[in-house]
C-alpha cells in the first residue's frame, strides 16, 4: 500500500462522522495545515454547525449520506473512518443504525481504501474492554463485554470493525490502524450528550444538582479533544504499528466522578450540590488506558490538564446555552 503522504497534495482526507463532535475538530485540525477533507456524514447524531467554519474555506467539501448505504466515496489520500454514534443516549436510541454504520460502514470504508491503496485509522473505542478486569487497560486485554446488553450495539459494532478491520489487512493487505479512543471531551460536546462532563457542565449552569451514578467513586480519565486529533493524525502519519495496533488513544490520569464534579463547580462558580441515582446497566466500574504504545510508536501524550480542558469546555456550553434560551 502507498504511503499516505505519497497521495498528491490536491487528493483530500476523507472524515467519516466529520460533522460530530471529535470529527469536525479533526477535519478544522486538517484544513489548517492546508489539506482538503470530504466529510461524510448521515447527520443522525452530527451537527451543521459543528462544520460551518470549515466548508467557508472552500476546501472542504460535504457527502450527506449514509456510509452504509454504499456511497461514493472520492479517492482519498487517507480516510478517518468516526461514523457512528458515541455517547450512550444516542447508541441506545438508534442501536441498529449504530451496528450497522460499523458493520456495512466500516466495510465501505475499507474497499475505499483498498480502491485509493491508502491508510485507514479507524476510530475504534475503549468500549470493547466493556467493565475491566485488568487494570489500566493495555491492548492485548480481550475484554469483559456483554453481547446482548443494552450498550453492546456500540460494544459489539467497534468490536467487529476491529475485526473485520484485520481481516482486510490480512486479506487485501489494507493498511488499516485501530485506535482505541476513550473519554473525549471538549468544545461542540452536545449538551445533552448524556456523557458525564456534558452531563455536568449543563447541571451546573442551569443550577441544578450533578447527577452522580453509583457512589461516585467509579473513574474516568478524560482526553481533551485538540490532544485526540493530535493522536489520530500521528495514527495516520506514523511508521507502521506492528498488526495496525490497536492503540489506545486517552489520558492516563484517572479521575472519580466526584473529583470530576468538584472540579465543574468551581469553575462554573457554583456550590456543589450533587443527587445520586442508580448506576446505568454494564457501565465500567473503571476506565484508564495503558498508552505505553501511543508513546512509543506515535511519540504520543496527552498534554491539556483536566482544568484547563474543562475551563474551555464550559465557555462553549455557555455560549450554546444562552443561544438555546435566546432561541
Amino acid at each position: 500500500m502507498s504511503h499516505s503522504g505519497g497521495a498528491s497534495p490536491s487528493t483530500p482526507f476523507v472524515v467519516t462522522g466529520g460533522a460530530g463532535f471529535v470529527g469536525s475538530h479533526l477535519v478544522d485540525s486538517l484544513l489548517a495545515s492546508g489539506h482538503r477533507v470530504v466529510v461524510v456524514d448521515n447527520f443522525l447524531t452530527g451537527r451543521d454547525q459543528n462544520l460551518k467554519d470549515a466548508l467557508a474555506t472552500g476546501r472542504c467539501e460535504l457527502l450527506r449520506a449514509d456510509l452504509s448505504a454504499s456511497p461514493d466515496l472520492p479517492l482519498a489520500q487517507g480516510i478517518f473512518h468516526l461514523a457512528s454514534p458515541a455517547s450512550p443516549p444516542a447508541y441506545q436510541a438508534h442501536p441498529i443504525e449504530t451496528l450497522w454504520a460499523n458493520a456495512a460502514g466500516t466495510r465501505n470504508v475499507l474497499e475505499a481504501a483498498r480502491r485509493s491503496s491508502c491508510r485507514v485509522v479507524l476510530a475504534s473505542t475503549s468500549e470493547v474492554y466493556g467493565d475491566p478486569e485488568v487494570h489500566p487497560q493495555v491492548e492485548t486485554y480481550w475484554g469483559s463485554v456483554n453481547p446482548v446488553g443494552i450498550r453492546s450495539c456500540y460494544d459489539e459494532g467497534k468490536r467487529f470493525a476491529e475485526a473485520l478491520s484485520m481481516a482486510y489487512r490480512r486479506v487485501h493487505s489494507v493498511d488499516v490502524r485501530i485506535a482505541r479512543i476513550f473519554n473525549t471531551y471538549g468544545p461542540r460536546m452536545d449538551p445533552n450528550d448524556g456523557r458525564v462532563v456534558s452531563n455536568f457542565v449543563t447541571q451546573a449552569l442551569q443550577g441544578r444538582p450533578l447527577t452522580v451514578y453509583g457512589t461516585g467513586e467509579q473513574t474516568r480519565s478524560f482526553c481533551f479533544v485538540s490532544d485526540l486529533v493530535r493522536g489520530l493524525r500521528a495514527f495516520m502519519t506514523a511508521d507502521p504499528v506492528p498488526d495496525g495496533g490497536p492503540v489506545n488513544l486517552g489520558n492516563p490520569k484517572e479521575s472519580t466522578m466526584l473529583e470530576l464534579a468538584k472540579v465543574v463547580a468551581e469553575i462554573t462558580g457554583v456550590r456543589l450540590q450533587t443527587e445520586l441515582a442508580p448506576t446505568p446497566p454494564d457501565d465500567p466500574r473503571r476506565r484508564c488506558p495503558d498508552i505505553s504504545r501511543a508513546r512509543q510508536y506515535l511519540g504520543w501524550s496527552p498534554e491539556v490538564p483536566l482544568r484547563e480542558g474543562l475551563t474551555a469546555t464550559v465557555a462553549h456550553f455557555r455560549a450554546e446555552l444562552g443561544r438555546t434560551v435566546a432561541a
